[in-house]
């Protein structure tokens, strides 16, 4: 990863993608959202991660967020979900897409520089450190207008998974800490 793309501000706030390899798309059943974010809400209490905004798409989730330990966090998150949503898949009498889904993240893991056993998630998260009021704006009404522009709702406070309906004045799924 280069330097580029790496927390080096332990006290700053990141925009982050994490996109599922092959942006296959997982993220259309509910339990394996709740995965995510329950998982979000235990790096939040047990991780000293901060939520700001986030959003799950169907292939992958975007978050402002912050932690002294972004890395290290995004690191253990990742690895937790990936394992929770591989079971959850391979456990799920309802996926029509079972076989393909399986083979799809073994299939990743074998070719992966580690040769893991399965990979879920497509290396890295690109962090953006958002260093001023216009970025953090436009990450913020990009993160919460994707469902949108993807079709799936007419307004950002519709889509159950986002932190778009406690930023419209409703309690959403996660607990955030609002942007100034």
């Amino acid at each position: 990863m280069s330097e580029k793309y790496k927390p080096n501000d332990a006290t700053g706030i990141y925009f982050i993608t994490i996109s599922v390899v092959q942006w296959a798309d997982v993220f259309t059943r509910r339990e394996y959202c709740e995965v995510i974010c329950d998982s979000l809400a235990y790096c939040q209490k047990e991780k000293n991660l901060t939520l700001y905004a986030w959003c799950i798409m169907t292939n992958h989730l975007h978050l402002i967020c912050s932690s002294p330990t972004l890395a290290n966090t995004i690191r253990d998150f990742k690895k937790y979900t990936a394992k929770e949503i591989y079971k959850a898949i391979q456990q799920n009498p309802q996926e029509s897409r079972k076989t393909w889904l399986c083979w799809l993240i073994k299939s990743a893991g074998e070719i992966s520089s580690k040769h893991e056993e399965y990979k879920f998630w497509q290396p890295g998260y690109h962090p953006i450190l958002l260093q001023n009021n216009h970025i953090v704006d436009q990450k913020l009404n990009y993160l919460h207008r994707n469902p949108v522009t993807a079709g799936f709702v007419e307004e950002p406070e519709h889509w159950s998974y986002s932190s778009a309906k406690d930023y419209a004045g409703d309690k959403g799924r996660l607990s955030i800490t609002f942007l100034q």
